[in-house]
């Protein structure tokens, strides 16, 4: 059974009143921690592709704090397993932390890490924005042999490829492979065997395969297969855009700046992701934008 205590809002949507874009998340706090298997549980029995758990986070003397706005523990579970961090449930985080106890940035503390979720009022209204700063960024390169099998999976050859934008792997909290295509008519068109695809994002702890076509030098068209998850398709993935961005940085075609990632379109459900950079390589990527509650 789904308790009453979780909250269900989509985020990067295109305004604080259509949930009906963007991707869904649950969002639980609690005082203390419910048990992995019952937050595995929860995260089923909402079936979005990940929840967010929040248990205040108390400061001590190891455990610096830079906000003001409170402190709280975070984990992220998808139907299928916990995953280390999430960008659009914390983006939905934010939204709720901001309802319930007021705008201002809020110290988070990961798994692995700590990062910062900022809740801002949206219009005259109760809608809310929110902004996480991620943790840092790396960009490596793949395994030759590897790329070759997840192009298969896809049905892509190299001609498909974008030849400024190479295959890499990519972390902002989590893994990503990026592929980038040169045609957006394509991206529309990818479709993989769902266990297969599993299978090779575990082989390389992969949370999404990041396909994506360059409209322009600072706007993105995305797809983000999800299925080591349990999840064949996520409609916005704050996570992976932040993972982009640090890319874009490390390869040098924007060392510092602004981006918008559009995904979802392909799945029915627009989703618009900001992002913005400064030029040190590795550093934070502050990801943006609206929320709207799942009634």
């Amino acid at each position: 059974m789904i308790p009453d205590t979780v909250l269900k809002i989509a985020a990067f949507t295109s305004d604080t009143t259509d949930a009906d874009g963007g991707n869904p998340a649950g969002v639980v706090f609690a005082d203390s921690w419910p048990s992995e298997a019952e937050m595995l549980a929860v995260a089923r029995a909402v079936g979005y592709s990940e929840t967010a758990f929040a248990v205040p986070d108390l400061p001590g003397p190891d455990l610096p704090r830079s906000g003001t706005a409170g402190s709280w523990r975070v984990r992220y579970f998808a139907p299928r397993q916990e995953v280390p961090f999430c960008g659009h449930a914390t983006i939905a985080l934010g939204a709720a932390l901001g309802a319930r106890t007021g705008a201002g940035v809020y110290d988070l503390t990961l798994n692995a890490g700590r990062i910062t979720v900022e809740a801002i009022p949206d219009g005259d209204g109760d809608g809310w924005a929110a902004a996480l700063t991620s943790p840092p960024t790396w960009t490596r390169l793949p395994p030759a042999d590897y790329v070759a099998r997840v192009l298969a999976e896809f049905g892509l050859g190299e001609g498909d490829l974008d030849p400024h934008l190479p295959v890499r792997l990519i972390h902002a909290g989590a893994n990503h492979l990026v592929v980038a295509l040169k045609d957006r008519r394509r991206l529309s068109q990818l479709g993989y065997a769902f266990a297969r695809g599993a299978a090779l994002q575990a082989e390389q702890s992969l949370a999404t395969f990041l396909f994506v076509t360059a409209e322009s030098r600072t706007r993105f068209h995305a797809r983000n297969p999800f299925a080591i998850g349990g999840v064949y398709e996520d409609p916005a993935t704050g996570a992976a855009a932040a993972a982009l961005a640090g890319y874009l940085r490390d390869i040098r075609w924007l060392e510092e700046g602004a981006i918008e990632v559009v995904q979802g379109e392909d799945m029915g459900r627009p989703s618009l992701i900001h992002a913005s950079f400064g030029p040190e390589p590795g550093s934070p990527i502050r990801i943006s934008g609206l929320t709207a509650p799942i009634r």
